[in-house]
């Protein structure tokens, strides 16, 4: 976690990110990228000539706020890389991830009040379905990441390996203990043998040793999740995506969304690759 992109839009819950991130690129001896996408208003986008005075003011003010933005107590013995940019959010945030090869994105969120409302819309969905790198969404102010116990929900899914590999560097990096949980569902029920042996057959290969693993029965995914998560105290839930189709598909429908929205606690997503 070297190379850390952290998009912002200047609101609180983009602060909390960038405080967040700053912790982990002092731990990790990485650097910071920031960026905000300041997507001008249409009729200042298609006529920049004949509107020029006040597209400037707007980009004047995003440069005052991010420059003040850089002055914060917290990024103190941080380095950090960025500017004000035209164009919109999505598209930006993904061109830097790749001129810069970084390894995270650090992301604000609304807490309970959904996905739709991370801070740069829907566009933050489409940075989750699409990163081909780790996402880390952040719910409340946080003076640092904090993370003690770190719950990486899996379906078992071999094709899922690479995500469990990346979670489990994620956790050196941050200095947590990992558990792997598994949610047996009344609808997807395996008996204790049965799922005690998934378990080891994916683990097998993968040369990742988790701290522990779990078999969690409950009435659904979101619930196994949140349950086993709160029983461990645990401080951050990982998950794994197939980038377009949406994440790993043990989490049917929207249940993915809903424990990313639902969640009081970081979440952080790895591409299934």
């Amino acid at each position: 976690m070297k190379k850390i992109i952290v998009p912002t839009d200047f609101s609180e819950q983009a602060d909390n990110a960038l405080r967040v991130a700053a912790d982990i690129a002092r731990e990790n001896n990485g650097e910071i990228f920031l960026l905000h996408q300041l997507d001008l208003p249409l009729h200042l986008a298609n006529n920049a000539s004949s509107n020029l005075p006040e597209a400037v003011f707007f980009m004047k003010l995003a440069k005052e706020k991010f420059d003040n933005l850089l002055k914060a107590d917290y990024l103190n013995d941080v380095t950090i890389h960025g500017d004000v940019e035209t164009g919109a959010a999505f598209s930006g945030i993904m061109d830097t991830v790749k001129r810069h090869n970084a390894d995270l994105i650090v992301m604000g969120s609304h807490g309970a009040s959904g996905m739709k409302n991370i801070f740069i819309g829907s566009n933050a969905e489409k940075v989750v379905r699409n990163s081909e790198i780790p996402v880390l969404v952040i719910k409340d102010r946080k003076k640092r990441l904090d993370v003690n116990e770190f719950v990486f929900a899996t379906d078992l899914d071999p094709e899922s390996s690479n995500a469990l590999k990346e979670a489990a560097a994620f956790a050196k990096g941050t200095g947590c203990k990992l558990h792997l949980l598994y949610v047996n569902t009344p609808s997807n029920f395996l008996n204790t043998q049965k799922a005690e042996q998934k378990v080891k057959e994916y683990l097998k290969d993968i040369n990742v040793e988790p701290t522990d693993y779990t078999i969690y029965n409950d009435f659904s995914i979101e619930e196994g999740v949140f349950n086993f998560t709160k029983d461990i105290k645990g401080d951050l839930i990982g998950m794994a995506t197939h980038g377009r189709r949406g994440i790993s598909h043990f989490f049917n429908g929207s249940v993915s969304e809903d424990i990313v929205n639902h969640s009081s606690l970081p979440v952080v997503t790895f591409r299934i690759k």
